[in-house]
């Protein structure tokens, strides 16, 4: 089981009194469950809270080796991603590309510590106009080579037939209603965080909340099997496993590169997918993709 810690524990170890533990959970979003009238905060959630807003990173150590036919791609899941993958490894033969699932802030991290080639992700900015730009500046202090590899639809995933009536992020509140979610540091758990608070929803209003699964299609399989009503997540799988969904957004889905790395034989081999119409038909077989802008690059502006 994972340790939980009282008001009071959680202020001794993020070094604050108990009255700004408070503020942290209605201000900052400190992971927090409110149970029997008491607040409990899960150990492995505050240290991921404390490792998401952490920055000034010092200068990597390590660098990638020369590129050698091993492209790494780490960051945000998603099902387009691993049939382009598969489309990648088809054409190039004498490469491989690997993926490796971080969430879209691990991707980010891992791009910092040159541990990748490119990092994918989808994190919605405050304004809700635009993406991935200020957690970027924030993690690596200057905005790497951003290049658009789709839009995609996000939403809920609903039992089909929707037999729970949710038709509104509020009724998530509503008794009965078990969700699935996905982890701190993926863009689709921020937006889902993101919703909720303009819903007006605490997370202990949520059962399932602190159910977390690494995946899109875990989410809905979660969901198939009956362990879960609802639960964030893309509508390609809603319609991979005949599932209800309730649209949220469209939202952008990029690649990060270092200006360093940018013109690596692999990065720019896969980058060139996104053009191809064997890329496009797959979208579109898929469902719930918009390659309009595929393969653009959005930063910097030429």
């Amino acid at each position: 089981m994972k340790t939980l810690l009282s008001t009071k524990e959680v202020a001794e170890f993020l070094g604050v009194n108990e009255k700004m533990v408070y503020s942290l959970i209605s201000e900052k979003g400190l992971p927090a469950s409110k149970i029997t009238g008491k607040w409990l905060f899960p150990r492995h959630l505050v240290n991921q809270w404390i490792e998401n807003n952490t920055s000034n990173f010092p200068d990597p150590v390590t660098k990638l080796p020369p590129y050698n036919g091993l492209l790494i791609i780490t960051g945000s899941n998603d099902i387009l991603l691993d049939r382009t993958m598969g489309l990648f490894n088809t054409l190039y033969p004498d490469q491989v590309a690997v993926f490796g699932n971080l969430g879209s802030m691990g991707g980010l991290r891992a791009l910092r510590q040159n541990f990748c080639h490119m990092a994918t992700s989808h994190l919605l900015q405050e304004s809700e106009n635009d993406y991935n730009f200020d957690f970027a500046v924030k993690e690596m202090e200057k905005i790497p080579v951003v290049i658009n590899f789709c839009r995609r639809e996000q939403g809920l995933l609903v039992q089909k037939g929707n037999p729970k009536k949710i038709n509104s992020f509020s009724d998530l509140g509503k008794p009965g209603i078990r969700m699935v979610n996905r982890p701190l540091g993926t863009g689709t758990r921020l937006l889902f965080d993101h919703e909720m608070k303009k819903a007006g929803l605490g997370s202990h209003r949520l059962d399932g909340y602190e159910n977390e699964v690494p995946r899109h299609m875990d989410v809905g399989l979660e969901i198939l099997s009956g362990r879960a009503d609802t639960g964030p997540g893309i509508h390609t799988v809603a319609a991979l496993l005949g599932l209800d969904f309730m649209p949220l957004r469209m939202e952008r889905f990029d690649l990060l590169v270092t200006k360093e790395r940018f013109f690596d034989r692999g990065v720019q081999n896969f980058i060139g997918i996104l053009h191809e119409t064997s890329f496009k038909d797959t979208a579109k077989k898929l469902g719930g993709y918009d390659t309009d802008i595929s393969g653009r690059i959005v930063f910097p502006k030429i």
